[in-house]
C-alpha cells in the first residue's frame, strides 16, 4: 500500500471523530443554552426590596443614542420597572443602584418624576458617580447613600456643537441656507451662531438650569438660593455632598438595606430588577456563546501531538 493512502487511512478515523465531537458539542451546547434561558426566564425569586439600577448614560430609549445600549440607562425601561414594583404587594421599598454620569434632561426628569410618585420607601446608592441628571433622579428618593469617594453634584447643564464654517472657508465650500423660520438653522455646524442666536440657545440652558435646581432644593428640601450656589456644575466627592446636604449616608448597599431594616423592623431580602428580554433574543445571546465554545472546542480537537499534525 503507497505511504500516502496509508497516512490518509490513518486521519480518516479522526476527521470522523472530530465531526462527531463537533456535532455534540453544538447539540450539548444548545441544549444548556435553552434550559438556562428557560431557568432564567421562570420567576423563582421574591423578595421585599426591589433593587433597580441605573447604570450608563441616561436617555429615553435604548436605541435614543449612537452608544452601545449596553451603556443606557433607559428611562423608559426605567419607569415600568418602578411600576412593577409599584404593583408589587410583597415589594415594601426599592433600592436604585446608581452609577451614572447623567444624561437626557427629559430622561432624567422621568425617572425624578416616577421616584418621587413611587408610594414605596425609595432609597438612592450612589456607587461611583451619581451626578448631573443622575443625581436629578437620586435627589427624588427618599434617601441618598453615597461611597465616600463616588462623584455627585454636578447641577447644571450642559450643551455645545461642532461648528467648522471657518473650514468650509478655507476649502472653498460654501452653506446655501434655505429655511422657514428665521431661526430653523440655529446650531447648524455649517455657520456661525450670531450674538441673537447665541442669547437664545443661553437662555434656554438657563431655563433648564432653573427647573434642575428648583426640583433639587424640592427633593431635599433646601432652599432654593442654598441649592443655586451650589449648582455651579461642580462634583462633589461623597463626604462633600454629605457635609452639604447633598446626600443623608456614606456608605453602599450594605448601608441602604441596614436602613430599610431599622424602617421596616424585618430583615432585608433583595430582588434584582433587570430588563426583561424576550425568548428570541435570550436565545439569540446563547447561540452567541454557544459559537464561542464551539470555535474553542474545535480548535482543541484538531491539535495532535505528532508533528505531522494540525496546529492551531
Amino acid at each position: 500500500m503507497p505511504k500516502q493512502e496509508k497516512q490518509e487511512q490513518q486521519k480518516s478515523p479522526w476527521l470522523i471523530i472530530t465531526g462527531i465531537v463537533f456535532l455534540l458539542t453544538v447539540f450539548s451546547f444548545f441544549v444548556i443554552g435553552v434550559v438556562t434561558i428557560l431557568l432564567a426566564t421562570t420567576d423563582f425569586e421574591t423578595g421585599n426590596v426591589a433593587v433597580i439600577p441605573i447604570k450608563g448614560i441616561i436617555m429615553i430609549d435604548e436605541d435614543s443614542s449612537l452608544f452601545s445600549s449596553s451603556g443606557i440607562a433607559s428611562a423608559t425601561e426605567i419607569v415600568e420597572q418602578i411600576q412593577k414594583a409599584q404593583d408589587d404587594s410583597s415589594i415594601e421599598a426599592i433600592v436604585f443602584d446608581i452609577n451614572s454620569p447623567g444624561g437626557s434632561p427629559v430622561a432624567s426628569s422621568e425617572i425624578a418624576r416616577a421616584i418621587k410618585e413611587a408610594n414605596k420607601t425609595t432609597v438612592a446608592v450612589i456607587r461611583e458617580v451619581g451626578a448631573s441628571g443622575a443625581y436629578w433622579a437620586a435627589s427624588a428618593a427618599d434617601h441618598i447613600i453615597a461611597n465616600e469617594v463616588s462623584i455627585t453634584g454636578s447641577i447644571g447643564v450642559l450643551a455645545s456643537y461642532i461648528e467648522y464654517s471657518g473650514l468650509m472657508e478655507r476649502y472653498n465650500v460654501s452653506y446655501e441656507r434655505f429655511v422657514a423660520g428665521k431661526y430653523k438653522d440655529m446650531g447648524s455646524p455649517y455657520k456661525e451662531m450670531s450674538d441673537e442666536e447665541k442669547a437664545i440657545y443661553q437662555s434656554e440652558l438657563n431655563t433648564m438650569h432653573d427647573i434642575f435646581i428648583k426640583a433639587v432644593a424640592e427633593n431635599r428640601n433646601l432652599e432654593y438660593d442654598y441649592v443655586e450656589e451650589l449648582a455651579t456644575g461642580q462634583i462633589y466627592i461623597g463626604v462633600d455632598a454629605l457635609s452639604l446636604g447633598l446626600i443623608d449616608e456614606l456608605g453602599s448597599k450594605q448601608e441602604a438595606y441596614a436602613y430599610l431594616e431599622k424602617e421596616f423592623g424585618t430583615a432585608i431580602i433583595p430582588v434584582e430588577y433587570e430588563e426583561e428580554k424576550s425568548f428570541l433574543e435570550e436565545l439569540m445571546s446563547a447561540l452567541d456563546q454557544t459559537a464561542f465554545h464551539v470555535g474553542a472546542g474545535i480548535g482543541a480537537v484538531l491539535v495532535e501531538e505528532n508533528d505531522g499534525g494540525m496546529r492551531v
